[in-house]
């Protein structure tokens, strides 16, 4: 693929992953106590701290990607959160099986996020990046 189309692609496909992790991150941030209470529910420790870090992941990240600076650290933070979120917060193998379904699809989403985040970790930001201009 040439510059001129791998590019633009690149920017794209990182402002969707900021489309997804940063109103996340200002609904936490926003909505504090009802995430402190669902990383509660979910029988997490210390749920306040899990919630902030959260928030700070998901609205740092996401900045980090918009910019396209630090992208490869960034992207194997989120992917990191991104794991361990499926397995606590969607696990479809414990719950009653009306409610599998769902469960299912939003875990194996976050599977393919994942996906999408450690091919950032491997190639980058792209060159219409911050990172791209430092390494100029």
């Amino acid at each position: 693929m040439s510059k001129t189309v791998q590019n633009p692609v690149a920017l794209l496909g990182r402002l969707l992953f900021v489309a997804l992790f940063l109103p996340a991150g200002i609904g936490k941030l926003t909505g504090f106590a009802g995430t402190v209470a669902y990383v509660a529910a979910a029988g997490l420790p210390l749920p306040t701290l899990g919630a902030l870090a959260a928030l700070v992941v998901e609205i740092g990240g996401s900045v980090a990607l918009l910019l396209g600076w630090g992208t490869r650290p960034a992207a194997a933070v989120l992917t990191l959160f991104t794991l361990a979120a499926s397995v606590f917060f969607h696990p479809f193998w414990s719950v009653p099986a009306d409610q599998a379904y769902v469960t299912q699809l939003l875990f194996f989403k976050n599977i393919a996020v994942a996906g999408g985040l450690l091919t950032l970790v491997a190639h980058g930001a792209g060159g219409w990046s911050l990172d791209a201009r430092r390494e100029d």
